[in-house]
């Protein structure tokens, strides 16, 4: 094991317990960093001795390999920390990402689903089996309550507030409880209720969604439960779980819902996040605009 690659290692187990970043996040550092030491080893440079230009040069092969903007600004966010770590702990004396910028990303339009879609969606699961009405409480709930992919897979079954009608949505650092409606809560109780005590294998098990084994959902298998409704339900647009979370917070935007609500139901640490939601928030008023201000 080289020096750097012992860095790296101390520096994944700061951000993990330490930092407490969730898994992914984690996943996202360790992919950067060490594609970085692998370029720098490729072309025999010491991760010591590294400038401002250098930097430059990596930014511009991750470009050559055709890397989004996402991707290079992600990359240069996780050499930084970890520069600003070595500094940290006195293996460094500069930052050489330092007055670096990142590549300016455009703001991508997320793709919603109409009113009327949702509603196909999300009466394709039926109650004729286990797997159904998991289903059916698992589309309901991720729309109800606009939750990420992980948040949704690493629920458990003690975050389930059925009389109050809430979900306690916890990351590391921070939780939110999250209401839900009476189709999504109705949907919820009967999983709960009817399915999931014949699904698990053990009753110690707190995942509130699991699969046919009994265990914690994964992602995959969510993503794939989406996939599979949508062509249940001939929607032609690309659906995913996150575009659930999308819809569920345009629609709340266009029935009258507060801004500053919306980002605490999402989990936005800044309401930037929650303002490109805004651009849907009367498709009307766009219309009239368009077709009558001189210079739209």
């Amino acid at each position: 094991m080289t020096k750097m690659e012992k860095q790296i290692k101390q520096f994944l187990d700061f951000l993990q317990n330490e930092k407490k970043v969730s898994n992914n996040t984690l996943q996202s550092y360790s992919r950067d960093i060490y594609q970085y030491e692998n370029y720098l080893s490729q072309n025999r440079i010491n991760y010591t001795k590294v400038d401002n230009k250098k930097i430059q040069e990596y930014l511009k092969h991750l470009q050559d390999l055709n890397k989004k903007t996402s991707t290079i600004s992600r990359n240069l966010a996780s050499i930084r920390s970890f520069y600003q770590y070595l500094i940290r702990i006195k293996k460094m004396k500069y930052d050489p990402t330092e007055n670096i910028q990142s590549p300016k990303i455009e703001k991508r339009v997320p793709s919603v689903l109409t009113a009327d879609e949702i509603e196909t969606l999300l009466s394709q699961p039926k109650n004729v089996d286990l797997k159904g009405t998991r289903d059916k409480a698992m589309l309901e709930v991720a729309y109800a309550t606009g939750m990420r992919v992980t948040e949704m897979i690493s629920l458990n079954i003690e975050d389930v507030n059925l009389e109050e009608g809430f979900i306690s949505c916890k990351s590391a650092i921070k939780q939110r409880n999250i209401p839900l409606g009476s189709i999504s809560l109705a949907a919820l109780k009967e999983y709960i209720r009817n399915a999931r005590p014949i699904m698990i294998k053990n009753e110690d098990e707190k995942s509130l969604f699991v699969n046919v084994n009994g265990q914690r959902l994964t992602r995959q298998g969510f993503w794939k439960i989406v996939k599979f409704y949508k062509e249940q339900a001939h929607i032609t647009k690309d659906i995913t779980p996150h575009i659930l979370r999308h819809s569920f917070a345009t629609h709340l935007l266009q029935n009258g819902a507060d801004l500053k609500a919306i980002q605490t139901m999402l989990g936005h640490s800044d309401i930037s996040s929650t303002q490109v939601y805004t651009q849907f928030q009367d498709a009307g008023i766009r219309d009239i605009y368009k077709r009558t201000h001189p210079r739209a």
